[in-house]
């Protein structure tokens, strides 16, 4: 029985902790008040990265050439793709006199690198303030770029927006692909709210060319395959320098993956890249998921001993309705509603599937970005 109390009574301190990271700092964004947009003029220049891409291209680019915009170039970057990638951009360049082309060629010392690529992208670049997007996406509006950039304020250098993913009808992967971007979203977001901002998703993000020098670029984490977004951001965003957009119509839509293999993989990619956060980032976030995986385990064990069942019960809905008040805002302010009925099974795959990754990503290293 006294390994059972002590069990129980790290029970109640694990539900704690977790109640404070909901009611504390994920509830900043869930809750956050929207505020007028005062829309921008100022030249942009949108960052484009295809490697392998020609289909996508074919479909989402059109989308981002009618963004309805007064003055912007769209950097095309071709990252040594091998099907017909650079002959889709070159017909869409032959249309479309806003184009710029970087034709990137592999080189030894940066071989299958993508931080390479956008490098030399962004030099190419001839506007300041920089846009990005994956090749995979389309803006859900024709005034994303409106939208996005009305976040460079006074003193702001580095926009946070939102990459959502488009649904598929009857598709339990998708819905976990999704409650994972809005779970992510929702900490990236609520930090960034709070201050202590630590990660963008490069396929909706902006940033301006002079912060991109004055970081010398991706050369402190160059060597890490993963990361040209959240990495940077982590290195170079602070709280006087950093906004936010998640009005709708500021949102990019992505093709998600349909098998488990290939969004394990992707997923292998992304997580691979936080152990390079910041200190202070990696412990907020580690002891979040911690005291998740732990809520599970060992409120589940307690149970299966019926030891103060009640009061577990108890602590249980107490932080499962918490839980699902916050993250139900925070779906609703990124349209994704249909997911909160599902948020306790959701959740368990989640962690699950991190584990699994985590264990992976420490016995072998994840491969590079295509």
């Amino acid at each position: 029985m006294v390994v059972l109390d002590i069990i129980f009574y790290s029970f109640v301190a694990i539900v704690f902790i977790q109640l404070f990271y909901y009611l504390v700092f994920l509830r900043a964004f869930a809750f956050i008040k929207p505020k007028p947009v005062q829309p921008q003029d100022f030249p942009v220049s949108v960052v484009v990265c295809a490697k392998n891409e020609e289909e996508n291209l074919k479909q989402f680019l059109p989308s981002i050439l009618n963004q309805d915009y007064p003055n912007f170039q769209v950097v095309l970057i071709n990252d040594a793709s091998a099907d017909e990638t650079l002959s889709v951009i070159e017909e869409f360049a032959e249309q479309h006199s806003c184009i710029k082309i970087v034709d990137v060629k592999n080189t030894e010392a940066f071989w299958a690198n993508k931080k390479y690529a956008l490098t030399l992208g962004i030099k190419a670049a001839k506007h300041d303030h920089l846009l990005f997007i994956d090749a995979d996406c389309k803006p859900v509006s024709n005034t994303w770029i409106s939208e996005m950039t009305a976040g460079f304020e006074t003193d702001k250098s580095i926009v946070l927006g939102y990459g959502a993913y488009s649904k598929i009808k009857n598709s339990f992967l998708n819905k976990l692909i999704r409650f994972e971007t809005v779970l992510t979203a929702s900490q990236y977001f609520s930090y960034a709210k709070m201050g202590i901002p630590y990660m963008g998703v490069g396929r909706n993000l902006a940033y301006t060319k002079s912060l991109f020098f004055e970081a010398n670029g991706f050369i402190n984490h160059m060597n890490v395959r993963s990361g040209d977004d959240d990495l940077f951001v982590n290195q170079m965003a602070t709280s006087k320098n950093t906004s936010l957009c998640y009005t709708t119509e500021s949102f990019t839509e992505s093709v998600p993956k349909k098998t488990v293999a290939a969004w394990f993989r992707q997923k292998r990619r992304h997580v691979s890249s936080a152990k390079h956060y910041k200190k202070g980032h990696q412990f907020l976030l580690g002891v979040f998921y911690i005291s998740q995986l732990l809520f599970w385990v060992v409120g589940i064990l307690l149970l299966s001993f019926l030891f103060h069942w009640e009061i577990v019960v108890g602590l249980f809905a107490l932080r499962l309705l918490v839980q699902w008040i916050i993250i139900g805002q925070t779906a609703k302010k990124l349209n994704e509603s249909d997911l909160v009925i599902l948020i306790p099974l959701l959740e368990i795959f989640i962690i699950l599937t991190q584990l699994v990754i985590f264990i992976s990503n420490k016995i072998s290293k994840p491969r590079t970005w295509k």
